[in-house]
């Protein structure tokens, strides 16, 4: 017995992913600013991982969090400069957080 499916077209667009981006920033906004969990290091690593893709992506208000998290807490020079790349980046979108964050770096 042979089923019969829709011919899958080769211009059928890819359901969107934008609801994960808003997810994921959701739960790192929310590890970062909750008051016992974002001063620990590993859930701060954790929501730097889930950052890093919608600020890839160009989401200002990642690539803002994902700049100040760099710029304050990772150790090497390779990682700051990353940061403040990120954090020229939000600001030059008109992100105000990461115009202050720039401005006290860079000061």
């Amino acid at each position: 017995m042979k089923f019969r499916s829709a011919p899958v077209s080769s211009s059928s667009t890819p359901p969107p992913v934008a609801p994960t981006k808003r997810f994921s920033m959701r739960v790192a906004e929310w590890l970062l600013d909750s008051p016992h969990l974002g001063e620990n290091r590993n859930v701060k690593h954790i929501a730097g991982r889930l950052l890093k893709q919608p600020a890839r992506e160009g989401v200002v208000a990642a690539q803002s969090r994902l700049g100040q998290l760099m710029c304050r807490e990772c150790g090497n020079a390779r990682d700051r400069r990353i940061g403040q790349d990120l954090l020229r980046q939000a600001a030059r979108a008109g992100d105000h957080r990461a115009q202050q964050e720039l401005g006290l770096i860079e000061d």
